[in-house]
């Protein structure tokens, strides 16, 4: 995710207060922020899922309903996503 410079620690605090909520979320493994080494601005949130199903119920969760309005206004490039599969 790529944010607007002055709302970086904006999303670093969302994170902080609703990552153990997201890891709590059932079929969670685990979720992490990441920052990219040169460009501060870029910030990957890692999860593992037990299965797409579980994903997805956490997609359609009051928890990501109410916090993901908040972090999309504070990007200044669209999100992108990617869904893997370990090898």
């Amino acid at each position: 995710m790529e944010f607007k410079s002055e709302h970086i620690k904006d999303f670093i605090n969302i994170f902080a207060d609703v990552q153990s909520r997201i890891k709590d979320c059932e079929g969670c493994y685990d979720v992490e922020l990441y920052q990219d080494e040169k460009f501060e601005n870029i910030l990957f949130t890692i999860s593992q899922w037990e299965s797409v199903e579980a994903l997805d119920a956490y997609r359609h969760s009051k928890l990501f309903q109410g916090t993901w309005p908040k972090v999309k206004s504070l990007f200044s490039n669209k999100a992108q996503a990617w869904s893997l599969n370990q090898i």
